[in-house]
């Protein structure tokens, strides 16, 4: 029979995301509905090796669901990475007496609380842990969408409506970097809801002359004299570079803006509160039923979980059907 989970915690680990604040939430006040004590762990794994830790209830949660960052903060640990650090994490655990963990946010997360949990086993211990995925680039593989993409789309396409009214003043070409290291969900979904002229995406190497020139020839022919270039930062050479090649080509007078870390900021959207309180919610759940080694997923309309191992193997591709419209709209054949 599994033991009864009776106290767990909950920590937010890696790059902030706009709706952890709702996911904490939604973990404290299931966990207290249903006679579960928890305990809030401050600045990820790095809090469980120095003991900085808070006991919460549902009124610690209360007026955060629409804040943005996370009133846990956030760090990254390379002592937790090596097996002394996670000894350390282990021993604070024992100490308050932690049937499990709920860890928010990304695959580096979820790789912790599988190595915590393993190491527990080793020593003789039990710890079940769950992960909730939140990141705005939304490139975890097991899950369809993550938290905080909706609202740093919506933060991107605010900035670029409004940088938009001012380069459009000045006939110019705006080169805007988004965020996404690794992936172009964001700079896609960006682009299209903005009308880019053309998107560079890691995903696909760039054509300077097919996916980027010609492009802008052709609105330039349709009478356009001000042009909107989304690149995700993991493009090769990155945002300056593609501007550097648009400027020699075209002789536009070309300006690059790189939107950085306030795609991270925010007050949440619906989209990501709503997410974020399912999907604590489903992490509480399956700790009371004794699972362990979970990762919470949003699959189509329904929340899902996977074995972490399970999760970490999966991989996500770009929308295809997204990346054509976007071709199609741009005129890229």
């Amino acid at each position: 029979m599994d033991k009864q989970v009776k106290r767990i915690g909950v920590l937010t680990s890696g790059g902030d995301a706009p709706g952890m604040n709702a996911a904490v939430r939604a973990v404290v006040r299931t966990a207290v509905g249903r006679g579960i004590d928890c305990v809030g762990i401050r600045r990820g794994w790095n809090g469980l090796i120095n003991s900085d830790f808070f006991p919460m209830d549902a009124s610690s949660v209360s007026h955060i669901i629409d804040k943005g960052g996370t009133m846990l903060y956030t760090a990254r640990s390379m002592e937790f990475m090596e097996p002394a650090g996670r000894a350390k994490a282990l021993a604070t655990c024992k100490l308050l007496g932690l049937d499990g963990i709920v860890a928010i946010g990304g695959d580096g997360t979820f790789r912790g609380a599988l190595a915590l949990s393993r190491q527990a086993a080793e020593a003789g211990e039990h710890l079940q842990v769950v992960g909730i995925p939140a990141t705005i680039d939304n490139d975890i593989g097991c899950s369809h969408y993550t938290i905080g993409f909706d609202t740093a789309c919506n933060t991107a396409i605010e900035c670029i409506d409004k940088l938009r009214d001012t380069m459009q003043s000045h006939e110019r070409c705006s080169v805007v970097e988004v965020m996404g290291h690794r992936a172009g969900h964001l700079a896609l979904t960006v682009g299209v809801a903005c009308g880019a002229t053309a998107v560079i995406v890691p995903e696909h190497p760039v054509d300077y002359e097919a996916d980027l020139l010609e492009p802008i020839r052709r609105a330039r022919l349709a009478g356009r004299t001000h042009f909107m270039i989304i690149v995700a930062e993991g493009v090769e050479g990155g945002a300056y570079s593609i501007g550097k090649v648009i400027e020699e080509a075209t002789a536009l007078d070309t300006r690059v803006t790189v939107l950085g870390h306030i795609q991270r900021g925010g007050s949440p959207s619906s989209r990501d509160r709503i997410t974020a309180t399912y999907m604590g919610y489903e992490a509480v759940r399956l700790l009371a039923e004794g699972k362990t080694c979970r990762v919470v997923a949003l699959q189509g309309e329904n929340y899902v979980d996977y074995d972490i191992t399970e999760a970490l193997q999966m991989t996500k591709s770009l929308d295809q059907h997204t990346y054509e419209v976007m071709r199609a709209l741009t005129g890229v054949h």
